[in-house]
């Protein structure tokens, strides 16, 4: 059986980083993913979107580790060749009552830190996007959008030259505790003894702690998979911003925003539904929806509007539940020590990708 040091389990953008994080300084950094290759999930099934961090609570994790994470992450894109832009952002009021929930967003981004958010008139906003109906917008210059998948290859690829080993097709099936450490079994018959675990399962990081023993139930860790589709449109080209509607008061998701890819293509998503099952199909019963949404800030003739990607989100904030912050904790409270979760890892987890590696650094060295 094969002992090491370090054992991350998931191989999405979070995943990648703790490795590469922690490959500087631990001699025997392993990351195990059950697929084929990295981010075949969440990771890259989103809007590759480099978020600012105005959504969230103040002193949340999403909201620390989101502003910290936005820096971090075009730093990296600049010095590893990975596709960006900083392209902005507007938020859209499309009636008068929307307007002092704008003014909310611009007060609790600039608690959080985000730099240069203006609250611009609809004429200042027709000059950025013609196309856009507004009453007010909230402009937010540090939002951007990146090539997730070359963003993924590049930290794979550092991770790797700083000595951590990936490994593919290596499905955790169970794991038990021993006097020291862990023993992960895999569904290919395979075992490692390791020192540290690291949970960086995504959609299955619950799972994962529960097979170490934790109960996910009683300590609210359970998963809830909330699935998100998008349409696209190749009709419109001459969109520059993201355009965002004001987010779901309940916080469940950003709204059916206009979000645009390296090429200038554009498209439109994600909706928000809770569903049981692992399936990437799309539901074309929820284009009205999307048409009803989208009209509110953007003509749009229903005849361009087509199915293009979905992704399921790993929240555990229930249906009709409160907000819920990301779960990232080292588990001697509950009688795991030198385990880490890192549980609903949902937006704006891309944007802090680097940022919670650090934090996660940060809490290995203490150990």
């Amino acid at each position: 059986m094969e002992r090491v040091d370090i054992l991350v389990i998931g191989a999405g953008v979070v995943g990648l980083a703790v490795a590469n994080s922690l490959a500087d300084d631990f001699d025997d950094v392993v990351l195990v993913e059950k697929e084929e290759t990295f981010g075949r999930h969440t990771s890259s099934r989103n809007s590759e979107v480099i978020h600012s961090g105005i959504y969230y609570p103040e002193n949340s994790l999403k909201a620390e580790l989101c502003v910290e994470g936005a820096a971090l992450i075009y730093k990296f894109a600049e010095e590893h060749d990975v596709p960006y832009r900083k392209c902005g952002k507007l938020v859209v009021a499309t009636c008068e009552d929307e307007v002092p929930a704008l003014l909310d967003l611009k007060q609790n981004g600039e608690q959080n830190g985000v730099l240069g958010l203006e609250l611009i008139s609809s004429e200042e906003c027709n000059q950025l996007e013609p196309r856009i109906k507004s009453i007010k917008a909230l402009k937010v210059p540090s939002t951007g959008i990146i090539d997730t998948h070359k963003l993924m290859q590049a930290i794979e690829n550092e991770a790797e030259k700083r000595g951590a080993f990936l490994v593919y097709d290596m499905e955790v099936i169970s794991i038990d505790t021993l006097d020291e450490g862990y023993q992960v079994n895999f569904a290919n018959g395979e075992s490692f003894e390791a020192r540290i675990i690291i949970n960086c399962a995504g959609l299955h990081s619950d799972k994962i702690a529960e097979m170490a023993g934790i109960n996910i139930r009683r300590n609210k860790l359970q998963l809830h998979w909330c699935k998100g589709e998008y349409f696209k449109v190749s009709k419109i080209k001459d969109i520059k911003h993201l355009i965002y509607p004001l987010p779901d008061p309940k916080g469940i998701f950003l709204g059916i925003h206009l979000t645009i890819n390296l090429l200038g293509e554009i498209r439109f998503g994600p909706n928000a539904y809770y569903v049981n099952e692992l399936n990437y199909s799309m539901d074309e019963s929820y284009k009205q929806d999307f048409l009803d949404a989208i009209c509110k800030y953007i003509e749009l003739d229903p005849d361009i509007l087509i199915p293009d990607d979905c992704g399921i989100r790993p929240k555990l904030q229930p249906a009709g539940g409160e907000f819920r912050d990301f779960y990232i904790q080292e588990e001697s409270v509950h009688g795991f020590p030198d385990f880490i979760n890192c549980i609903g890892i949902e937006s704006p987890g891309l944007t802090a990708s680097l940022a919670i590696a650090d934090k996660i650094k940060d809490i290995v060295e203490k150990l």
